[in-house]
């Protein structure tokens, strides 16, 4: 009827509503020389962590710390840590799909815009730009399930 309130939407969701650098690092040990000496291209070790807390019913904060080394000739070219993260509210999603759907879903929402710092701050840095392949966030929570069922069955 006209005038009534609309029914409240309760379709499962979740919207990000904010994200944000929450710490960076950029070493660059050996600039100039580093820079000057460039001559092959040097090999990335990268690791990517994700932890999530709760502040209340709805609200998550989920940070993903992202490390990237650049390694030549045996010395560390340049070195990156970053701490990506967003404010995650979950609206009608059951409990036991929250954890699932923050590690894999709002995983993959927040990592193009870490990427995209990383990708800047090391071509500030004096070197190609840095860009991450995608991440199959799905397949490492499976990992991750799959090894702490294994650690857990252990005596």
């Amino acid at each position: 009827m006209a005038g009534e309130a609309p029914a409240p939407d309760n379709t499962p969701r979740f919207l990000i509503k904010g994200q944000y650098v929450k710490d960076l690092s950029f070493e660059n040990p050996h600039a100039p020389h580093s820079l000057i000496a460039l001559e092959e291209k040097p090999r990335i070790d990268f690791s990517i962590d994700l932890n999530a807390q709760r502040f209340n019913e709805q609200h998550f904060e989920l940070v993903m710390h992202l490390t990237a080394r650049a390694i030549g000739m045996e010395s560390t070219l340049f070195l990156v840590e970053l701490d990506y993260a967003g404010i995650v509210q979950f609206i009608g999603i059951p409990e036991e799909k929250v954890e699932m759907i923050l590690l894999i879903d709002c995983a993959f929402v927040l990592f193009p815009f870490a990427r995209r710092v990383i990708y800047s701050v090391t071509a500030d840095g004096g070197f190609p730009p840095l860009m991450l392949e995608p991440i199959d966030f799905h397949g490492l929570y499976m990992q991750n399930k799959q090894r702490l069922q294994q650690a857990a069955a252990k005596p």
